[in-house]
């Protein structure tokens, strides 16, 4: 008589496998319980090795190709030190005036995005039903649901000889600004409208209204109570707003491209030189990076960002 006999399930694990992955493990457990600075340092290790050596490693090598320099026959970058690229930036007319061309976009833009989100923000949170409140985020969170370039793209349509706007004003003897600086202002301002209209309007929702009503009961009209009340109160929130209407635009290069026309900003200038001399684009990307660090001690200075 021949017994039937039942294979081992090889599916199984082995029984000492999983005692010593469980013994591993109450060891790792131990060992980070008895020390708080380990268990933080494994907690943060890749957090920082992200902003260390991806963001702020490359920032580095930024700053340190900025000091270098390019052959002039061969287009070969010499990792040898000099400050001719910060020196040629500091006095060539056509960079200095890109330089301050840029800025004074960045701040036309962070302007324009201010003046809109005021009297937006004031209807959304004191006036508008919740419906039509519900309508209007939709309509300002929707420039972020489509593709970067799909939105410049449909300004360029839009600003094009002979194109909607042009077919808009023409009853009225008008034409379009056409492609340059005021298309470019008016597409950044498109662009990073809603990161100024949604703090505005989430700092509009926290003014209690009884402060508005003790203004108007006082015999200040409307503007008078927006502008004694309302504005030093949204303060922190028009700073948040700038910060990234400010840096957005000033690091922006693709909108200029596109609807700028021979507009020419520090984007434009770095992307023409990254492959013919890599140092002095280099040498020009730093100085968004300045500008940015010079606005955000003049905010702090201000006072606003203690209250973010």
């Amino acid at each position: 008589m021949t017994l039937l006999q039942t294979p081992p399930d090889s599916a199984a694990p082995p029984v000492h496998s999983t005692a010593t992955r469980r013994s591993l493990t109450d060891v790792v457990s131990r060992v980070l319980y008895v020390r708080p600075k380990l268990r933080v340092t494994a907690l943060l290790l890749l957090p920082m090795l992200w902003l260390g050596v991806l963001y702020i490693g490359s920032l580095a090598l930024l700053f340190i190709t900025a000091f270098w320099t390019t052959d002039s026959f061969t287009s070969k970058v010499i990792p040898a030190f000099t400050l001719e690229n910060f020196a040629e930036i500091l006095t060539q007319p056509a960079y200095q005036a890109t330089a301050l061309r840029t800025i004074g976009i960045a701040l036309a833009v962070t302007l324009v995005c201010m003046s809109l989100a005021l009297p937006l923000g004031l209807y959304m949170a004191k006036v508008a039903s919740p419906r039509m409140r519900a309508v209007l985020a939709i309509g300002i969170t929707l420039p972020l649901w489509a593709g970067y370039l799909v939105k410049v793209f449909s300004w360029r349509i839009t600003f094009s000889a002979g194109g909607p706007l042009d077919w808009l004003l023409a009853p009225l003897g008008m034409t379009g600004p056409g492609y340059g600086t005021a298309a470019l202002i008016i597409t950044l301002s498109y662009l990073w409208f809603p990161y100024m209209a949604v703090p505005v309007y989430s700092a509009f929702r926290q003014i209690p209204d009884n402060l508005l009503d003790a203004s108007s009961d006082l015999g200040a009209r409307s503007w008078a109570t927006v502008r004694t009340v309302a504005i030093p109160l949204l303060k922190p929130a028009f700073i948040a707003g700038s910060i990234f209407t400010f840096s957005l635009s000033l690091g922006d290069y693709i909108a200029a491209q596109f609807v700028g026309g021979k507009t020419q900003v520090i984007g434009t200038v770095i992307a023409s030189n990254i492959n013919l001399n890599p140092p002095l684009a280099a040498a020009f990307g730093i100085v968004p990076i300045l500008v940015v660090v010079l606005y955000l001690f003049l905010a702090r200075k201000t006072g606003a960002l203690k209250a973010l």
